[in-house]
């Protein structure tokens, strides 16, 4: 049985990052989709929790856990035994960033970190576009997930 940790905040949780977890899904037999709570921030852990009570419904009766992190990433990996860190990239930003992580966890936890880029039709979308959307009124639908979503590409 294979375990792969998918750290970040998720919020919200969108098209773009459903299309990571079907991904990885490909890959390994279980998916730890770990939320991410930024201490600096005094809502960011009701945040993580509306978000884990959303994914527990949305991902129910598929092979993957939602749960909420206020530590290292690494010490997360290592709880769950996961193979490797996954995350996705849109940009030479993510990228850059998400490189820098990446090397970080490999010098601290000796794990390795698959990035999956975005597809072109999805690399847009950010969730604080969504954020910054909703914010002003406009219809987010398009870029959020549904359980209809979730059947569709998890079966």
């Amino acid at each position: 049985m294979t375990r792969a940790l998918y750290p970040g905040s998720f919020n919200p949780f969108t098209r773009g990052h459903l299309d990571i977890v079907a991904r990885a899904l490909r890959m390994f037999d279980e998916i730890v989709i770990c939320i991410g709570v930024n201490i600096h921030k005094p809502d960011s852990r009701s945040a993580a929790e509306q978000t884990k009570r959303h994914l527990d419904t949305l991902f129910e009766g598929f092979p993957i856990h939602v749960v909420i992190n206020d530590r290292l990433t690494i010490d997360m990996v290592r709880q769950w035994n996961a193979v490797c860190i996954i995350r996705g990239v849109r940009n030479v930003s993510d990228f850059e960033y998400e490189k820098t992580l990446a090397e970080t966890n490999a010098l601290i936890g000796e794990v390795e970190t698959i990035l999956l880029c975005a597809r072109p039709s999805l690399g847009c979308i950010s969730s604080s576009m969504v954020r910054e959307l909703a914010r002003f009124g406009h219809d987010t639908s398009q870029y959020l997930v549904s359980r209809e979503d979730i059947m569709k590409m998890l079966d």
